[in-house]
């Protein structure tokens, strides 16, 4: 089994590969959280080791604020690391789509009422 650290801008599509993101942007996901990744790596079998939300990647020194995730898992998987990343963040897609959102009423654009 290798072992391996996790960090959320490994996954994030909104930064650039420059800055950490170690997937495509066609399997990044937009602002990834560290539990969804955990929930994700349990879904497939792999196993977190340890799990800090409050660590920084040193690699986010220059981003502005939103783009810094904070979080760090230490996962335990029997794949490489490029293959776990790329499973996580297909996991997640998939687990995103499957919540449900809530709907509320719409809004309308423009002030006039509906007849």
């Amino acid at each position: 089994m290798r072992k391996f650290v996790v960090w959320p801008s490994e996954l994030d599509a909104r930064l650039s590969r420059r800055y950490g993101r170690a997937v495509s942007r066609e399997l990044a996901i937009d602002g990834p959280k560290v539990q969804e990744i955990a929930d994700a790596a349990l879904a497939l079998g792999m196993k977190v080791i340890e799990l800090d939300e409050e660590k920084l990647n040193p690699r986010l020194a220059g981003l502005d604020d939103e783009y810094r995730l904070r979080g760090m898992l230490r996962i335990e998987s029997r794949h490489p690391k490029g293959k776990s990343l790329r499973m996580l963040g297909q996991k997640i897609r998939e687990i995103r789509k499957t919540q449900v959102k809530p709907r509320g009423k719409k809004k309308r654009k423009s002030g006039k009422k509906k007849r």
